[in-house]
């Protein structure tokens, strides 16, 4: 990998290929799920199914790349910074994104789909299942998998580890990971430590680490480990699937995946001088977030409501289609605006605390 430090504040082919990751969980619901095991769709698409059941694959690698995002984002920033960053890229569109799910589904629901106001209160805490209700979007689940991740990102800037000892911290959380996953089985382990995930995660941020800080044989061991320890995670979806859906991918495909998945951060880290910045790509990336939290639920009653009238390809596709242009819009009206509002607020709000934290006494007196 070259390892020349990045200079540029953006990488486009990081944008594009969250785009690819977000449009492959929405042919996993569409063409795969919707008709599956829970019937939210009144169709199926047996030609399309085999192929879209790989796409639920699309957040393992959203998680990769948000580990290299993360990473970078976190370099020379306080906890505090860092943690307002996070919480103004998240918490406004998912506000937007999940009031409009409640208010459709509310209106416009089905037996399988419904939604009260207590869920929607819960669902303003983004923990909804903490407080006895369900998400109002089943997607949701990945989100709470983030935030977790910002929570031991932030502690570990805030104590100065992530700056110190970020390789070391890795090395202990894959070694748990790992022991959790092949060994115990602990369902608040895997919550906590993201067992299952965190191996996604810890590429991430190493791939990040290499590209920025050059190569070290302690980080290469560390990535390869990594993406060994998950190939072995990935058999958790595997066998749930299973279970649940009666079909799932095949282990060997999943390595080659796995393989794919990991090729393609590290080809849009290489081919960031290749894809120039532009409103186009800036797009594309900004409306990834509307769209995965956007597509799944409203998509089903869509595609319901159309499919007699215009044919089931039809209305998947068209609302492949209308689901862009409606994250597009929410990205460009309302997302942005209120991201810039709240960056300057929260800006203001932490230096002023800051400010007034360190200014000395009225009674104090110089060291002599």
């Amino acid at each position: 990998m070259n390892t020349r430090p990045a200079e540029q504040n953006y990488i486009a082919t990081l944008d594009l290929l969250r785009l690819a990751a977000a449009l492959a969980v929405v042919f996993f619901h569409y063409f795969f799920r919707g008709a599956a095991a829970e019937g939210y769709l009144a169709q199926g698409y047996p030609l399309a199914a085999p192929f879209a059941l790989y796409g639920y694959l699309g957040v393992n690698l959203f998680f990769l790349i948000s580990g290299f995002v993360i990473a970078w984002s976190a370099e020379n920033r306080s906890w505090d910074q860092f943690a307002i960053a996070r919480f103004v890229r998240l918490y406004p569109g998912f506000l937007f994104c999940m009031t409009i799910t409640f208010a459709i589904v509310f209106l416009v629901g089905s037996p399988l789909l419904s939604a009260s106001f207590v869920q929607y209160a819960a669902n303003l805490s983004m923990f909804a299942p903490a407080f006895g209700q369900p998400f109002m979007d089943g997607v949701y689940w990945s989100i709470v998998l983030e935030l977790v991740f910002y929570g031991w990102i932030t502690l570990a800037l805030f104590t100065g580890l992530f700056q110190k000892r970020k390789l070391e911290l890795i090395f202990i959380w894959l070694a748990i990971s790992a022991l959790n996953e092949f060994f115990i089985g602990s369902g608040g382990a895997r919550l906590l430590f993201l067992t299952e995930f965190g191996p996604f995660f810890a590429a991430g941020v190493l791939v990040h680490q290499i590209h920025s800080h050059g190569r070290s044989v302690p980080a290469l061991l560390l990535l390869a480990a990594a993406f060994l320890i998950s190939c072995g995670t990935l058999s958790v979806t595997q066998h749930w699937m299973l279970g649940h859906y009666g079909i799932a991918v095949a282990s060997a495909n999943l390595v080659v995946a796995n393989v794919v998945m990991h090729a393609a951060l590290i080809g849009a880290v290489l081919l960031r001088d290749r894809v120039r910045a532009s409103g186009l790509t800036l797009a594309l990336g900004g409306l990834t977030y509307p769209l995965y939290l956007l597509h799944q639920d409203i998509g089903y009653l869509a595609i319901n409501a159309a499919t007699p009238l215009v044919g089931k390809w039809i209305a998947a596709l068209g609302c492949v289609v209308l689901m862009l242009f409606i994250s597009w819009a929410i990205w460009r009206t309302c997302e942005q605006p209120v991201q810039r509002l709240l960056r300057f607020w929260l800006g203001r709000a932490v230096d002023a605390g800051r400010t007034r934290f360190r200014r000395p006494s009225a009674g104090a007196q110089p060291a002599e």
